[in-house]
């Protein structure tokens, strides 16, 4: 969770249980059959100035967020999971300067291992540059 030093600290907008189909993997079937992915995305933000208020425009909207996730995972399939959380982290900096740090964690509920699990996936976590 630590990238130059850097720790997440302070406030986050929390997302959970975002649920999408999509068409990313390496099998055929996933391509093309495609299935569920469940997303949880944590975006630190300082949340001080909104708290006072009241106002959303002071914010960052929830279904902003939602919406970013929503076109990348709905969208265009790659292989790798990494490809498809790194591009929601991406986007979600490129769009929101104010947010230092995202968390992507993406999951696959439905996958053929051999032996019972409940998901697999991968959590990444990406920082906003700051020029020097």
């Amino acid at each position: 969770m630590e990238e130059d030093g850097v720790i997440p600290k302070g406030d986050k907008l929390i997302l959970r249980g975002l649920k999408f189909q999509g068409y990313h993997g390496v099998l055929p079937e996933e391509k093309t059959l495609g299935q569920k992915f469940v997303i949880d995305m944590d975006a630190w933000v300082d949340i001080r100035q909104p708290g006072k208020t009241d106002n959303l425009n002071d914010s960052i909207s929830y279904v902003d967020l939602y919406n970013i996730v929503k076109e990348v995972v709905e969208g265009p399939g790659f292989e790798l999971l990494a490809s498809v959380a790194h591009l929601i982290a991406t986007k979600t900096l490129q769009k929101f300067s104010r947010i230092s740090t995202v968390r992507v964690k993406l999951m696959k509920p439905h996958v053929s291992v051999p032996g019972p699990v409940d998901c697999l996936g991968i959590e990444i976590f990406r920082f906003q540059k700051v020029d020097v």
